[in-house]
């Protein structure tokens, strides 16, 4: 089994997309599994007696250093989650996104889950995190594209996705994985014409011929279009 450690400010964000479809099927099956840990949960308790501490009491953030616009969060309550996340644990790898990383693919992810059994995620926010992080743990940045995001939680469901996908059994059939075959942008289904406002549309002749050599063939022509 393959454990996927997230620390983020916002647990509760990826709850609908983890816990649906094949992810929650992965995750029944124990193929994987995710563990949260929140950095505010990491705080000093300075307010000892409080039976709950105020937004103030738990926040995380503060300005940054040389100036600028918004908040940075602080380096010890992140270090602290990654600590508790990393533990005794062994074949461990941190992941931290960054635009500036490097770009995500299937063979990074492939590699991944086959040389470690706990993965670890960290999601910045705002401004980001204070990179005192980078020099207590070793950490890979990681880019899921050449854009900025509000945080790191998305990214962090995308290369979950992706590396699940990689681990056998995820999928039920490990062939079905479109990266390691021939497989076409374009997919048909039943029926074979439908109409639409008069028009008919109609499944590419070649799928119904039942020549696999053709079929292989028109499909990697379609994929190579696109590249």
């Amino acid at each position: 089994m393959i454990t996927f450690h997230i620390v983020t400010l916002f647990p509760q964000s990826l709850d609908s997309y983890l816990n649906e479809s094949i992810l929650k099927r992965a995750q029944e099956d124990k193929k994987i599994r995710f563990k949260f840990y929140n950095p505010r949960d990491f705080l000093p308790k300075l307010t000892k007696g409080k039976k709950k501490l105020s937004y103030a009491d738990r926040r995380v953030d503060d300005k940054p250093y040389g100036g600028g616009p918004g908040m940075v969060i602080e380096a010890l309550p992140v270090i602290k989650a990654i600590e508790k996340a990393k533990g005794n644990k062994k074949k461990v790898k941190i992941i931290f996104f960054s635009p500036g990383g490097a770009q995500l693919t299937n063979e990074y992810a492939q590699v991944t889950v086959t040389k470690y059994t706990d993965i670890i995620f960290v999601c910045g926010r705002y401004e980001g995190i204070d990179a005192r992080i980078k020099k207590v743990f070793k950490m890979e940045d990681i880019s899921v594209g050449p854009f900025v995001l509000t945080g790191g939680e998305l990214p962090a469901m995308i290369v979950i996705d992706v590396m699940a996908r990689q681990i056998k059994g995820v999928l039920g059939n490990f062939d079905s994985r479109e990266e390691t075959r021939a497989a076409s942008d374009d997919v048909y289904t039943r029926p074979e014409v439908f109409e639409y406002k008069k028009k008919k549309y109609r499944v590419p002749e070649v799928l119904l011929s039942g020549n696999h050599k053709l079929i292989e063939e028109w499909r990697k022509e379609n994929r190579e279009k696109l590249v």
